[in-house]
Parts: C-alpha cells; sequence; structure tokens
C-alpha cells in the first residue's frame, strides 16, 4: 500500500529477525561464488535513522536492534549486529543495504518501490553504483518479467507491508508463479506472525510448494499493548545449504531472548 513507511518500523523485532537471516543467506551465497541477480519487490528506503522522527514516534528499535548493541545480542546475532554497528544507528542498513555490502562485486541488483517518497530515499541511499536499478513500479508483476542471464543465480526478497488480508492474498497467488517461472531461485520471503494467528493456514500452504524452511520466532506481548504481532518468520525456498543451521539458530536464539522479554513492557 502507497501509504505504508517502513521508517516508523525500523530496527524492530520483526526486522531483527529478518534482517539477520538475510546476512547469512548473503553471505553464504557469496562463499558460493555464484553470479547473482538480486531482487526486492517491496524495497524501502534502504536506509534508516533510529533517531529520526519516524522512528522515535513508535520507538519500535529500542525493543528491536537497540537492545543488542554493545555486546549484548545472543551469539549467533552477532556477526549480524556488529554489521549494523558499522553502518551505525543513524544509517541502519535496510535489506537493500544488506546486499549490496555483502553479495558479490558483480551481482546486478533490480528495486521494486512504488511509494515516491520511499523510491526517492532508496535512489539515494543506494548512490552512485552502476549495478543497481531502482525502479518506481508494482512489484510483484514487475519481477515475474525478470529472467536471471545465463550463469546467473536468482534471489529475490518478497517484504510487503502485510496491513491489510489482501496483502497474504496477494503473495499466495504470486509466489507459485515465481516458483514456476525461477525453479531454482533462492526465494525469501518474510511472514509476519500475528497474534491472531491470520497467517497460520498461508504459512502452512507455502511449505507445500516447493524445498523451503522457515526460520520463526514469537515473542511475548504486554497485555496492554495494541501490536497485531507476536512473531516473525522468513521462509526461505532453496536457501544455501551451508547457511540452515546458522539461520536456525538464530531463529532458535531470539525464541529464547525475547522468551522473558514481553513486548512493550
Amino acid at each position: 500500500m502507497l501509504s505504508y513507511q517502513h521508517g516508523y518500523h525500523a530496527g524492530n523485532r520483526a526486522d531483527v529477525l529478518k534482517h539477520a537471516i538475510l546476512h547469512s543467506v548473503c553471505r553464504h551465497l557469496t562463499e558460493r561464488n555464484d553470479r547473482i541477480l538480486y531482487v526486492e519487490t517491496h524495497s524501502g528506503r534502504g536506509r534508516y535513522d533510529l533517531e529520526g522522527p519516524q522512528a522515535r514516534k513508535g520507538d519500535e528499535a529500542s525493543d528491536g536492534i537497540l537492545s543488542m548493541l554493545d555486546g549484548r545480542a545472543p551469539k549467533p546475532l552477532r556477526p549480524w549486529v556488529e554489521f549494523v554497528e558499522e553502518s551505525g544507528i543513524n544509517n541502519y542498513p535496510g535489506s537493500p543495504a544488506h546486499a549490496q555490502a555483502l553479495l558479490p562485486p558483480d551481482t546486478r541488483y533490480i528495486l521494486f518501490e512504488k511509494h515516491p517518497a520511499e523510491h526517492e530515499a532508496l535512489s539515494k541511499a543506494v548512490g552512485d553504483d552502476d549495478r543497481i536499478q531502482v525502479k518506481k513500479a508494482d512489484g510483484y508483476a514487475s519481477a515475474l518479467k525478470l529472467s536471471p542471464r545465463s550463469g546467473e543465480t536468482m534471489v529475490c526478497l518478497v517484504d510487503p507491508s502485510y496491513e491489510t488480508s489482501r496483502d497474504i492474498d496477494a503473495l499466495a497467488l504470486w509466489t507459485p508463479k515465481a516458483l514456476k517461472r525461477w525453479p531454482k531461485a533462492v526465494l525469501m520471503l518474510w511472514l509476519p506472525l500475528f497474534r491472531d494467528g491470520r497467517e497460520s493456514e498461508f504459512g502452512e500452504y507455502l511449505t507445500t510448494l516447493g524445498n523451503c524452511r522457515v526460520y520463526g520466532a514469537r515473542w511475548p506481548v504486554d497485555a496492554l499493548q495494541e501490536t497485531a504481532l507476536e512473531g516473525s518468520a522468513m521462509v526461505v525456498f532453496n536457501g544455501p545449504k551451508a547457511a540452515d543451521a546458522e539461520c536456525a539458530a538464530i531463529a532458535s536464539a531470539l525464541q529464547f531472548w525475547w522468551s522473558d522479554k514481553p513486548l512493550g513492557a
């Protein structure tokens, strides 16, 4: 939806799991020495100021990445947290910045973002990197028109806002089309875990579509909190085998780390 701006939620608990898993997958893809076409359907701004007005409005990062700085992170999260600390909390890396920094030098990037302000900020965030195309277009329809070149591995991250049930419906229709078009692609889908469980049937459906792994963690929510979320998951199709144990350890560590830390308490 064009109303959604991720800056209000950057660095929160959902981001922590999503970005830590993405960090691991990207690092292990680099070790394979593949040539890569990296695509995002919902790219956001690319980088965020966690002390800026958007982030400070809900202060969601305080329960997320900010609670893990200065050596406090669980061990499996430390490589990612150190990556964030190198950028600084005023330049917090979103998913495009992770991929831009971690994937091989000859990677091609195509980033879709429809929101005008987010698209403009994303274009500035990636700089004059001529490997990257930033497109103001519908990511679902436009991505399906793409094909990796001979010898390239397709890597695609899908991270919609899930502001309405239509987002789940759209992804349910899009995912089998994407897997049919790119059967060997590394396809990463971020999935919110809602307090009312509305995503459960969809999550089960995704696991029937192909070779995928689900890395997720839940957190307790203070009774007075109005948030709809109680967890976060990444569904990864055809991920690098070398990353599996690391990603599973990240999810398990977060499940334990958050178990005695109710959101907003």
